[in-house]
């Protein structure tokens, strides 16, 4: 790893073993759990072999990074920011990242992700995310709900200019058009790609250097942040860093070392850790990289195989009671089921020539 001098202890080694998913009686046989443990304990040895004599490098606390945009129905698209935190101090020790299960974990599926297959989207084309997703059907303001997953297909632009007709969504029998911008005057304002409308192209220009990536970002979201004037108790930076990475993630189609560089920043946010079982919302097993809003009283995690470490969805519950419920109560799951690039909106991968 880029992040320490040296190896994990054993007793840290059985400690991440530890906190490996207990097999699914219904899809790991026998002996398969114990064999994805020994792979990943050997893959930890190997990188704390390579980690002896490397420099530390400096650790950046990101001022903040947003909350991504949520998908407007049929209509305008708000960003909610987060003020940043005015003359923060870097962190600057191994105390502030992440705890050493969640490192050694981020690192592994960051090493995976910058060996997958990079794809080349120009800007009149579509990428395509299939997911299932479980929505609240709960009374507005009271207990959650889930109801059972549904599939959603999206299909975000990838033109790097403003835009204001940004894609499509297909959910629920209906076809909902995502539009973006803020009226100025009778002609509406153009959305660029960016943290708010991440295209390809855009992900690609990014930083792949951990801290580079993070100042970047931060960078990028200070200027919406002041110009919004969110009220102090509203931010929580490490919260909204991880939640930023989070929404990147998850429907939008990821080039190689921008997903490696984004794991690798995670694990530099302090209170990352795994979760041990997570399910997403197709019902695959996985390992989670976790962090607890304290604020809402919620914990969500991005959910990967436990064997392969690709990305499998995310989940939601909370931590404690709280007006949507008890604590243990999923308030949000989701399953990534396909990516794609589309050259037409409606357009699905097995219709493509």
């Amino acid at each position: 790893m880029n992040d320490r001098t040296s190896g994990p202890t054993r007793a840290e080694r059985e400690e991440l073993a530890r906190l490996l998913p207990a097999p699914a009686e219904r899809d790991l046989p026998p002996g398969r759990h114990l064999h994805h443990k020994e792979t990943l304990m050997q893959l930890i040895d190997q990188d704390g072999d390579r980690a002896t004599a490397r420099p530390r490098p400096r650790l950046l606390r990101p001022a903040v990074l947003l909350p991504a945009a949520g998908l407007a129905l049929g209509g305008v698209l708000f960003t909610t920011l987060a003020v940043t935190d005015q003359g923060e101090t870097p962190r600057t020790t191994a105390a502030a990242t992440a705890p050493r299960g969640a490192t050694v974990l981020l690192d592994r599926i960051a090493t995976v992700a910058s060996k997958s297959d990079a794809t080349e989207v120009t800007d009149a084309q579509y990428v395509y995310v299939r997911t299932l997703q479980a929505e609240n059907t709960g009374a507005f303001g009271g207990p959650v709900k889930l109801g059972r997953p549904g599939e959603r297909e999206v299909w975000m632009a990838q033109k790097s200019g403003p835009v204001i007709h940004e894609g499509l969504i297909h959910q629920d029998g209906r076809y909902y058009p995502i539009e973006v911008g803020v009226p100025d005057g009778e002609k509406p304002v153009g959305y660029p790609a960016g943290l708010n409308r991440p295209t390809y192209t855009w992900l690609a220009s990014l930083p792949t250097d951990p801290d580079a990536l993070l100042r970047r970002l931060a960078a990028e979201i200070t200027a919406d942040q002041d110009a919004r004037n969110t009220p102090a108790d509203e931010r929580d930076p490490d919260q909204d860093a991880f939640e930023a990475i989070g929404e990147l993630l998850r429907e939008t189609l990821m080039p190689p070392q921008t997903a490696a560089a984004l794991y690798k920043a995670a694990a530099r946010i302090p209170g990352v850790s795994v979760d041990s079982d997570a399910v997403d919302a197709a019902g695959r097993h996985g390992i989670g990289v976790a962090r607890d809003d304290e604020r809402a009283g919620r914990r969500t995690a991005w959910i990967f195989d436990a064997k392969t470490l690709a990305y499998l969805g995310e989940r939601t519950y909370l931590t404690r009671d709280t007006s949507m419920g008890p604590k243990g109560t999923v308030t949000n799951t989701s399953a990534v089921l396909e990516r794609a690039v589309v050259d037409a909106l409606r357009e699905k991968p097995s219709t493509t020539a």
